[in-house]
């Protein structure tokens, strides 16, 4: 069944640890940050959300993805996601504690917009995440007007 339920201007935080869960929503809340947030706990979640997708539904306007995941792992739903024509537009930030280069150079072969190490430290995590709010909702341009 597909748990996922993006509304416009959703940021889609993929992520199955609980304390990183609450740890970046709590970064969000102290940068005030105003999109919705879902939260998909595996990548089984994300990739039923995918198989059920339909033309028309919003989109999330970033997806911050973990690449140690049950089910299925982060590569994979990266690779799904940028396999399917709607859903390869949609800005995909990894956000994960693996610093290993077959992973990072993976990701970015798959198609990553970003690679982000998450920061051990709860200050430098809440910079992090002020700068990919900044820069995805403000900054990046999605369509030409």
């Amino acid at each position: 069944m597909n748990n996922i339920n993006v509304l416009r201007n959703t940021i889609l935080l993929v992520e199955d640890n609980p304390v990183d869960v609450d740890l970046t929503l709590r970064a969000f809340k102290f940068n005030k940050l105003t999109n919705p947030i879902e939260v998909a706990r595996d990548g089984h979640e994300v990739m039923s959300w995918i198989k059920n997708y339909k033309k028309g539904e919003p989109l999330p306007v970033v997806i911050l993805l973990d690449l140690k995941l049950p089910k299925y792992s982060g590569l994979e739903v990266l690779k799904a996601i940028k396999s399917n024509t709607i859903l390869k537009s949609i800005p995909v930030v990894v956000l994960t504690t693996s610093s290993e280069d077959d992973d990072i150079g993976e990701a970015y072969q798959l198609g990553v917009n970003s690679y982000i190490v998450k920061p051990v430290d709860f200050l430098k995590f809440i910079e992090v995440v002020r700068q990919i709010e900044l820069y995805w909702s403000v900054l990046n341009k999605t369509s030409i007007h």
